[in-house]
């Protein structure tokens, strides 16, 4: 659909989109058919508001409305539902997939058009669900982050090594997320034995463990 896209932004996602699209053979210009804005959320506005009109213009933000991208009427967003890191190149869009939030059939056409050539699965988004779908992949990848953090706090206190929680989470994914563990077998005297020591241990961490506790028996 585009022949040349112009990418403003060179951070984690900008640099993998630029690499990608030039293994599929699309020119990445300063002049392109295609703005894609991946400057941080904050800068979206004031990025497109600076650009000329009649390119399309399009950002990679998961939670920012399309309203953003005033005063551009061919516009659309196209979201990496992926986190991506600086050391690693184009490979991390593979098998990820792709929210596309288009205001008409031309530009959903164009978005779903360039997740697939990054190499993403796309799928629609409506724009007033965007936060909501954000707070979704920020509680899947961010709080991930967290839990490993908290769980490593609590291996070094039993003296156990924190490396050995990483197969253990490879695996709950592996499996598709099937609990299992104290809860799901309705153990709580365990469970309340998991709250003492962490009372004694990090007792900062308790009505974290509370809340996730009760998040799971439901």
């Amino acid at each position: 659909m585009f022949e040349s896209i112009k990418v403003i932004g060179s951070g984690r996602v900008g640099s993998a989109a630029s690499a990608r699209l030039r293994e599929r053979g699309i020119a990445v210009v300063d002049e392109g058919q295609l703005v894609l804005l991946c400057v941080p959320d904050a800068s979206i506005a004031d990025v497109a508001v600076a650009l000329d009109e009649g390119p399309w213009v399009a950002h990679v933000s998961g939670a920012t409305p399309l309203s953003a991208l005033e005063p551009h009427r061919r516009r659309f967003s196209m979201h990496p539902l992926q986190t991506f890191a600086r050391a690693r190149g184009p490979e991390q869009f593979d098998g990820a997939w792709a929210a596309v939030t288009a205001e008409s059939e031309e530009a959903r056409t164009a978005g779903f058009w360039l997740a697939e050539t990054l190499g993403l699965q796309p799928f629609e988004l409506a724009d007033d669900a965007r936060p909501l779908y954000h707070a979704g992949a920020a509680i899947a990848s961010n709080y991930l982050v967290t839990l490993h953090a908290v769980a490593s706090e609590l291996f070094r206190a039993a003296g156990a090594p924190p490396e050995a929680l990483v197969p253990l989470m490879r695996r709950t994914i592996d499996n598709g997320f099937e609990l299992t563990g104290p809860i799901e077998r309705g153990d709580w005297e365990t469970v309340e034995a998991h709250r003492r020591a962490i009372r004694t241990a990090r007792p900062e961490l308790e009505p974290l463990y509370d809340v996730l506790a009760e998040a799971t028996a439901k």
